[in-house]
């Protein structure tokens, strides 16, 4: 095989991902997964807004959106068994709400794993991407020109860069010699029961959700299809694993004798742990393989894809010989950062879960330094030799509108531009200058330099903190690199976005 752009090892959900973000900038890749087949175990199930943001600026919005879940009533329940959920209480929101203008993306349901894998493989490899199940990388080898990864099949393969998206327990990372940090392990082992039963049909109405307090099986229940479950139970509650067993701890969550078929029981303990660093040299951590957190508040599927996305665009760009290497730094001060946020929140999540669930529990979160869900997903800022003059404190940990401020470093605000258009739609996945209506010289100056220019209105100005005749310089991942006030030199814009790429 000649030698590949970018080779990825691990062809998980993050990996499939880190793929189709490549491939929509322009840059062929090999994903070599160690599994002999992708996964059938659904994992994590909440995307957040901002992730649907990355599916839709790869022209995934309707694959995404045919693997939703929606056969059942999106509230979570807590009761001693799903036969005794009152369903006459007021349902209370599984996740943290966020208000509908916040983003051009709003879920539809909610998103298995497995069903996501299923929408991401044939969409990596339609955007040229080879994918490659029973394979694994065994070896890694590099210097300044590529790398060298040798597989378990013998091969030997010479690519420019290697994305490592293989896990908590990478080989990858393991190969390349870098050091992680944390308490590893937390917690008691959990399984994940993924079961047939028709509970809607028996029970005529299911939430999405249950926690169920019943001393012998206490644990989460969730909908992941239709007629299809997960029971998240203590191993002390289901002992050896077997399917006679698996389904007597079902039976009794669910305080009825429901037929169920058991699909596979899967082991696991909450893990916390995160590589100090996310580059080294020509190769790249995203996912489990950078860092790994405690499971409430669907933070680490999320924190993944987003490592996924920021990755992409700034490998295509060097790759494409428009920016520097340089840029490629700016990978791991942006999403280290974050990681170490994330990690963070999800351990007082860990620690607080009521502070969570409840929406009226403000003060409470921010007497722990807990944050907002929304806010931790779409509101972190950045702070790297990619932004100029970045603003890092966020104005509110409760409100996302309020830190969608325009200040550099953080995710453009979305706004509507002619009822289906997206402000974070006209970047089109390159940088771009927005201004506002006086703003003639930026966009001018923007052409100059080969870059695409947006005119919006006065409300857009005052929206996002700009002078009539100011502008943004916003990347191709949404976020904005430069705030440029009206009084400032055009010429300035060329050095800006020099100083921004790392040329």
């Amino acid at each position: 095989m000649s030698r590949i752009p970018v080779l990825i090892a691990g062809g998980g959900t993050v990996g499939l991902a880190t793929a189709v973000f490549l491939g929509h900038h322009g840059v062929p890749s090999l994903v070599v997964e160690r599994r002999a087949a992708p996964s059938n175990h659904p994992r994590a199930l909440g995307i957040s807004p901002r992730t649907l943001e990355f599916f839709r600026e790869a022209g995934l919005r309707e694959a995404i959106d045919e693997v939703a879940v929606r056969s059942t009533e999106m509230w979570k329940a807590d009761a001693r068994t799903a036969a005794e959920i009152d369903r006459g209480q007021a349902p209370h929101p599984s996740q943290s709400p966020i208000a509908p203008d916040i983003s051009p993306e709003m879920p539809n349901g909610h998103y298995p794993q497995d069903r996501l894998d299923g929408a991401l493989l044939p969409a990596a490899r339609e955007l040229g991407a080879t994918v490659e199940f029973g394979v694994a990388v065994t070896g890694v080898e590099q210097d300044a020109d590529g790398v060298s990864a040798t597989l378990s099949d013998g091969r030997v393969i010479q690519a420019d860069y290697l994305v490592g998206a293989d896990g908590v327990n990478s080989s990858v990372r393991d190969a390349l010699g870098i050091t992680a940090t944390g308490p590893g392990e937390i917690g008691d082992t959990t399984v994940n029961i993924l079961f047939n039963a028709d509970l809607v049909g028996h029970f005529g109405s299911m939430p999405v959700m249950v926690q169920i307090s019943h001393p012998d099986a206490p644990g989460m229940l969730l909908s992941v299809g239709e007629k299809r479950w997960v029971l998240h139970v203590g191993l002390d509650s289901v002992g050896d694993l077997s399917a006679q067993r698996c389904a007597a701890a079902v039976r009794t969550a669910l305080g009825a004798d429901v037929p169920v078929e058991i699909v596979n029981a899967l082991p696991w303990r909450a893990t916390v742990r995160m590589a100090d660093e996310f580059r080294s040299g020509r190769a790249f951590l995203v996912g489990d393989a950078a860092r790994a957190i405690s499971p409430l508040g669907a933070l680490g599927l999320n924190t993944g894809l987003a490592d996924a996305h920021n990755l992409a665009w700034k490998l295509g760009m060097v790759l494409a010989g428009q920016a520097g290497d340089r840029l490629l730094d700016s990978y791991h001060e942006e999403r280290h950062a974050v990681a170490e946020l994330v990690t963070r929140q999800a351990l007082l999540r860990w620690e607080n879960p009521r502070l969570h669930w409840d929406p009226a529990a403000a003060a409470e979160r921010a007497a722990v330094g807990m944050w907002n869900a929304p806010v931790v997903t779409m509101a972190y800022r950045y702070d790297s030799s990619a932004v100029i003059d970045p603003v890092v404190d966020v104005p509110s940990t409760e409100d996302v509108a309020a830190s969608l401020d325009g200040a550099p470093g953080s995710r453009l605000p979305h706004r509507w531009v002619d009822g289906i258009v997206s402000t974070l739609d006209v970047i089109e996945s390159r940088f771009a200058v927005l201004t506002g209506p006086g703003g003639g010289h930026w966009a001018e100056a923007a052409r100059e330099i080969g870059l695409k220019a947006v005119q919006l209105d006065e409300d857009w100005v005052s929206s996002v903190n700009v002078d009539h005749d100011g502008a943004l310089l916003v990347r191709p991942d949404g976020f904005i690199a430069w705030r440029a006030p009206g009084s400032a030199d055009p010429a300035t814009l060329r050095k800006a976005f020099a100083a921004v790429t790392g040329r």
